[in-house]
């Protein structure tokens, strides 16, 4: 308690920054290697890098090939937009909690130019107590609003379990005025989490925070759910996803018909994979 500011109440937490200029609404995460060469073929203008390919799970530090901004180390043009993706296993994330006062980590993060963090998320299992849920909704608010004052554009993660979760976000939103906010999905696999939690909760949320708040969401592959999500979010929707980069690897490319293996060459195979499912996106992903 006293670690989260010894209150459960989000009406403390501002989270002051924006959104930059030119975010396409399909936004493809990369492992952080040959990203140049995956570019070279798809001129893309953002790419995302998950917490783990910056943030060593062994040492709790910036890995050191981070040296130089984001857009450097990446082997990408300059202008070409690079977002942090702050989600990882629950070991990764609790670790960072922990080291993110030392060394000073978040301004070691601030020098990397991302031009934009998607913060962490705190999990919430059923199993665990309510306590638990209310500190790990809180943390997550909290990590946001200190990416934002180190420096670096951030926007918070909402994570729920009950619709008490969800009105207080709806609330704290209407207060604070965020510049967006995301979604982590990439655990939602089963059919069952999706309609008993995700698309409750994304229904939701659609009908009760401003409709111009921008919502970012990671993981989503599947053209049904993102066609729902589309349905519920329309043009103020940008999504964040690893299958491109994943189906690359073994020369296989994401169609209407679902995977293909085509033995593609893995920049060819990325590019038109990231090309197919920004085109579900409203404007193309562009």
């Amino acid at each position: 308690m006293a670690d989260v500011g010894g209150t459960l109440e989000f009406d403390d937490v501002a989270i002051r920054s924006r959104l930059p200029k030119g975010l396409p609404s399909f936004i493809p995460q990369v492992d952080g290697s040959g990203v140049g060469d995956l570019d070279a073929v798809l001129g893309w203008p953002a790419y995302a890098v998950g917490l783990r390919r910056v943030f060593s799970p062994q040492t709790h530090a910036v890995y050191p090939r981070w040296d130089k901004p984001a857009t450097d180390v990446l082997g990408l043009p300059a202008t070409t937009l690079t977002v942090l993706s702050g989600y990882g296993e629950d070991p990764l994330v609790e670790a960072f909690w922990t080291a993110r006062h030392r060394d000073r980590l978040l301004d070691r993060l601030a020098t990397l130019e991302f031009d934009l963090v998607l913060a962490p998320n705190y999990s919430i299992y059923g199993n665990w107590p309510r306590a638990e849920h209310l500190i790990n909704m809180r943390r997550s608010l909290l990590l946001a609003e200190e990416f934002v004052n180190a420096g670096m554009p951030a926007v918070p993660n909402l994570y729920w379990f009950r619709l008490e979760d969800l009105q207080r976000y709806a609330a704290w939103i209407a207060d604070a005025a965020p510049p967006a906010v995301a979604i982590n999905l990439q655990t939602v696999r089963e059919n069952k989490n999706w309609e008993t939690w995700a698309l409750p909760g994304l229904s939701w949320l659609a009908e009760n925070i401003p409709d111009d708040l921008p919502i970012i969401i990671t993981g989503l592959s599947r053209r049904d759910r993102i066609t729902t999500a589309v349905d519920l979010f329309g043009t103020r929707l940008t999504l964040v996803s690893q299958n491109p980069a994943q189906y690359a690897l073994h020369g296989a490319v994401m169609t209407s018909e679902g995977r293909k293996d085509m033995h593609a060459r893995i920049p060819d195979a990325f590019a038109s994979s990231v090309r197919y499912l920004a085109s579900l996106l409203p404007e193309g992903g562009n």
